[in-house]
């Protein structure tokens, strides 16, 4: 192979990562980069998961054999099987020389080879692969991982310069790797609460807009419970902030376990005592189900006094849901229904007959801290708020692509003001909260 080409192998591998958006992308492009560069027809990537003493596979790439997975969850090696990670790469480092590729063939170790290992052998014979190049990956000065590339059987056998440009290719694969994690820590501190490691606001806003999108267009059920951890502000003042941060983490940990009841769950505070549960799927019922188990844990923390919860869900009769903003000004007035009653049960839009009068005209209030962050009025104005009508007749399920008029823009949530004082509902929107 020239070395032009294998200038813009190297090249087009280190475009190829640049370009990948999530881990599992990055992956993938490291190993089909490596294939193709290396003229292989298979590649793998590993990562040594040293607590756990075992090499993790993290993709295959290429023709893979009958049960080798893309993406494998539990394909795992002993690391002491591959003792070359452990101590003929620390041995050379050790002596002042650079990790490099070697090359194993399925008619096993050659005379004074380096690196070769019965289970690869194994592997490649039984898998109908003729020789692989194994190539170490070093991450900040320590053993990451590894790059694997194979030929099927009756192909020409890597070479040394395959090995040596392999040993090339691994130390892009590795810088790559570096800029992946690199922005996955920056991604995780820009949707992440620092406090309970829930989501945040942000996360809440991008997934609910999502969730609403394929709600108008396949009807799928999008479901919203709001809640605010009750008496926050009496457990500030009494025993202090550092409490009542530990109060919001408990609580976090009881949200994110009743979430996990709702498969793909958001789990997430919004900013100061009020959390969220984001489901796109599940069936209103089911929603139901975890915010009364939700209710139910919170009311059994210490120093609290409760949860206040609000459920606004597309599949029970809350009528038309044409925004993101629309369901969360739902679920808020279930929620301020919840914490005006005392409720010990969650409120939920659509089963309770006051709710979706009370969202669209909520009472006036002077000390009202549910009102736009970001301070757009609605499109239309709503006539000054009178007595809340008697129950009306259900309005019927949700219906994809029904507009309401001022309901439009995007959610967003987020409240200020002292906690445990009588709320108004409104929407949200405007600048993140609880970051």
């Amino acid at each position: 192979m020239g070395e032009d080409v294998r200038l813009r192998a190297v090249v087009a591998l280190a475009q190829s990562m640049a370009a990948a958006h999530t881990p599992r992308e990055s992956w993938r492009a490291a190993a089909l980069g490596a294939r193709d560069a290396l003229g292989g027809t298979f590649a793998a990537l590993s990562t040594w998961e040293r607590d756990l003493g075992r090499l993790r596979v993290l993709v295959n790439a290429g023709e893979r054999d009958a049960g080798e997975e893309e993406f494998p969850d539990a394909e795992t090696y002993p690391v002491h099987q591959f003792s070359e990670i452990t101590e003929f790469l620390h041995e050379q480092w050790a002596g002042g020389g650079e990790p490099h590729a070697w090359v194993e063939t399925a008619e096993g170790p050659g005379p004074g080879a380096h690196g070769y290992c019965q289970q690869r052998v194994a592997a490649l014979r039984r898998r109908g692969r003729g020789c692989c190049v194994v190539a170490p990956i070093v991450l900040h000065g320590r053993a990451w991982g590894e790059l694997y590339v194979a030929r099927p059987a009756g192909a020409p056998v890597f070479g040394r310069d395959d090995a040596k440009f392999a040993t090339v290719l691994a130390s892009v694969v590795a810088a790559g790797i570096a800029q992946t994690e690199r922005l996955e820590e920056v991604r995780k501190l820009a949707f992440t609460d620092p406090l309970t490691g829930l989501a945040n606001r942000r996360a809440v806003d991008m997934r609910l807009d999502e969730a609403v999108e394929r709600f108008l267009l396949d009807g799928s059920v999008v479901s919203l419970v709001v809640c605010d951890l009750n008496g926050l502000k009496r457990v500030n003042d009494t025993h202090g902030h550092a409490v009542g941060d530990r109060l919001l983490e408990r609580f976090g940990s009881v949200l994110s376990y009743c979430g996990a009841m709702l498969p793909g769950a958001l789990a997430a505070r919004l900013g100061g005592d009020e959390f969220c549960l984001v489901s796109v799927g599940p069936e209103a019922d089911e929603v139901v189900a975890a915010a009364e188990e939700l209710c139910v844990r919170a009311g059994e923390l210490e120093l609290g006094e409760g949860v206040a919860c609000g459920v606004a869900s597309t599949g029970d009769p809350i009528g038309p849901v044409p925004s993101a903003r629309r369901l969360f000004r739902l679920a808020d007035a279930a929620q301020y229904r919840a914490k005006a009653a005392r409720s010990p049960k969650p409120v939920v839009a659509g089963r309770d007959g006051t709710v979706i009068a009370l969202a669209d005209h909520p009472p006036a209030a002077t000390r009202d801290r549910r009102r736009f962050r970001d301070a757009r009025p609605d499109p239309v104005l709503l006539p000054e708020p009178g007595p809340l009508p008697e129950p009306a007749a259900p309005a019927g399920p949700a219906r994809p692509g029904d507009g309401d008029g001022p309901e439009s823009g995007r959610s967003g949530a987020g409240r200020s003001g002292p906690a445990g004082e009588p709320e108004g509902p409104a929407g949200r929107g405007g600048e993140p909260g609880g970051t």
